[in-house]
């Protein structure tokens, strides 16, 4: 699971304004910034050894879709996220800002390229963290690059700052 929740935002995404894109030429030309919606979820014992509940507490998160003329699309997105991350074992949770902002390329073939600044959530599985050094889920500042293979495998991870919060050692 990489950036669980941005994927699924970029699906969701995705989804929401291919048919605006297809319909109006027009629209298309000129993108305009859309809330991105973030629904809760819950992470199973494989990440944190617990079950974690992920809950979007501020979603202020706007996202544009820019398409190109080789089929790849990008996605800007920007604007506010607070998460609230719970041990359900305990009840013990924290709150973090994961706010960004981001760039992701989606490429014809369904790879991703993705760069992001600030605080960001981070959703290794756990072989990914041993690969990359990275706890299994954290919240990280300063830049970061990823590279997603059409099948979602982590092709590469970059990360020019610190982990901000080791979200399962917080929450054990």
């Amino acid at each position: 699971m990489r950036r669980f929740g941005v994927i699924v935002a970029l699906g969701a995404l995705l989804g929401m304004f291919a048919g605006v894109l297809t319909a109006s030429p027009a629209l298309a030309a000129r993108p305009k910034w859309g809330l991105l919606q973030a629904r809760p979820f819950t992470l199973d014992k494989s990440s944190c050894g617990f079950r974690v509940r992920v809950v979007f507490l501020v979603n202020k998160e706007y996202a544009k879709l820019l398409k190109s003329a080789d089929g790849s699309f990008t996605v800007l997105d920007t604007g506010s996220l607070k998460v609230s991350f719970t041990n359900l074992s305990t009840g013990k949770a924290i709150t973090v800002n994961a706010s960004g902002p981001g760039k992701a390329t989606i490429y014809a073939d369904g790879s991703i390229a993705s760069e992001v600044t600030g605080h960001t959530g981070e959703f290794f599985t756990p072989a990914d963290a041993k690969r990359f050094g990275m706890p299994t889920v954290s919240v990280i500042t300063g830049k970061s690059t990823q590279s997603i293979a059409p099948d979602g495998t982590i092709t590469s991870f970059t990360m020019q700052g610190h982990v901000l919060v080791d979200v399962c050692a917080a929450l054990s």
